[in-house]
């Protein structure tokens, strides 16, 4: 018995996980979130609920999967692929509010979804932390081998901020003075300017990622030959 190529086996494991996160997410809007269970989920797509455990901890975190699939590495390249004259700040910044915004008729559709549960919306939020693994390496390689423990504590730093700014985006009417799990029942009607949000919290990282920067740079030939 031969086992499969390391390319086929992950196809198929990302098969199995998008036919999840795609039967969650079409059973949730046709029954709505609470009448789903985990053995719907896995009947919908061809598995058994052991296999289903394999991805998902959760039916929540199934559904929200359909709106934030494989984000964090998309953060990660956009990253990578901006020019390297681009302050690293302005490249994560624009990678981030890239990524959470331009959203598709499906994502727009899960995600109004997901501001009616609070189960959901706290999924949502922990997907945030998702981010740092990713982009620390994408940081990393930016600025150099001797910036990695800076690159994994800029990395975390923005995973908070995105977190931050979308607690405040997905604040439940009436408690406009508080941040955190949102309350069960709480109405949530998203709030000002999404990427107005990120921006704003991701600004005060700039000069940490600034000076970091300036650390990973070399110095230039006429400094160094100045007297």
């Amino acid at each position: 018995m031969t086992t499969p190529p390391s390319g086929l086996r992950e196809r198929k494991k990302q098969a199995t996980r998008e036919a999840l996160r795609e039967a969650a997410l079409r059973l949730a809007v046709e029954h709505g979130p609470d009448q789903v269970r985990v053995e719907d989920i896995a009947e919908a797509a061809g598995v058994s609920p052991r296999t289903y455990n394999n991805y998902f901890a959760s039916r929540e975190q199934a559904i929200v999967s359909a709106v934030t699939a494989d984000r964090e590495a998309r953060i990660a390249a956009a990253v990578a692929a901006r020019p390297a004259e681009v302050h690293l700040a302005d490249a994560v910044a624009e990678a981030v509010v890239e990524q959470y915004t331009n959203a598709g008729e499906r994502e727009h559709e899960a995600l109004l979804l997901i501001t009616t549960r609070t189960a959901l919306r706290d999924a949502y939020l922990d997907t945030t932390a998702d981010i740092e693994p990713p982009l620390t390496a994408v940081i990393a390689e930016r600025l150099g081998d001797a910036e990695a423990h800076t690159a994994r504590v800029l990395a975390a730093s923005v995973a908070a901020a995105v977190r931050i700014a979308l607690e405040t985006w997905l604040r439940p009417a009436g408690n406009a003075g508080t941040t955190g799990s949102f309350g069960a029942g709480s109405l949530v009607v998203p709030s000002g300017s999404l990427p107005d949000q990120l921006r704003a919290a991701l600004a005060p990282l700039a000069p940490a990622f600034d000076a970091a920067e300036r650390r990973a740079r070399p110095p230039s030939s006429s400094s160094a030959d100045s007297p």
